[in-house]
């Protein structure tokens, strides 16, 4: 494990819906488990990504705040409209344990129903300069990027909430229509594991 923090690509960024449309149809990505991903519904609608995997302490340290989390915006009812997309994309050859049947197992065990897509051929981490796990991107309903980051300030040992009190000021900001108040500051945890051949992304400008 590399101790890795977020590139924090640029605030404003749009969402690569048209790379996962097609990443998708193509099979490069699948969806493991979760409702059925609709892209054409998200029109209008905020949308968080989290990059996650099934063995690192970082996500296991914040899986029970992404399972209230998840159950509050479930299938992106209510007034809020807000789409939860994990995604994973660890590479199977170093780490086999990462593969859709483990992300499936780690959905079922925190009773998640947002969609979780395995990037096999990590173009959507690419995409998205995703370095750590976890990785947080939420996207207003312009589907421009409002906030990355961290969830808050709690890491494995540290004693400190997980309450995700960053991404949920978040949430509520661009809910309401409004910026994201404060400093945004960088997620750290576990190094994306990147296929053999290929390096990390380049740290964003």
């Amino acid at each position: 494990m590399a101790l890795t923090p977020s590139t924090m690509l640029p605030l404003g960024t749009p969402l690569p819906l048209e790379l996962i449309r097609s990443e998708l149809a193509a099979g490069s990505t699948q969806q493991v488990s979760g409702s059925p991903l609709d892209l054409q519904a998200l029109a209008g609608r905020p949308v968080l990504v989290l990059f996650l995997c099934a063995h690192c302490p970082f996500v296991k340290q914040i899986e029970p705040e992404l399972t209230r989390l998840a159950g509050e915006h479930a299938g992106g009812a209510g007034v809020s409209g807000l789409q939860l997309i994990g995604i994973s994309s660890n590479s199977t050859l170093t780490h086999p344990q990462e593969g859709p049947e483990g992300l499936r197992a780690q959905a079922a065990a925190h009773h998640w129903s947002f969609p979780y897509l395995f990037d096999a051929d990590q173009a959507l981490a690419r995409a998205f300069q995703a370095a750590c796990t976890p990785d947080l991107f939420l996207f207003g309903a312009d589907h421009r990027l409002a906030y990355r980051g961290q969830l808050d300030d709690s890491r494995p040992g540290n004693d400190l909430p997980c309450n995700g009190r960053d991404l949920r000021a978040a949430i509520a900001a661009v809910l309401a229509g409004d910026p994201v108040p404060g400093e945004q500051r960088p997620a750290i945890g576990c190094n994306i594991k990147w296929h053999p051949e290929r390096g990390p992304v380049v740290r964003a400008t």
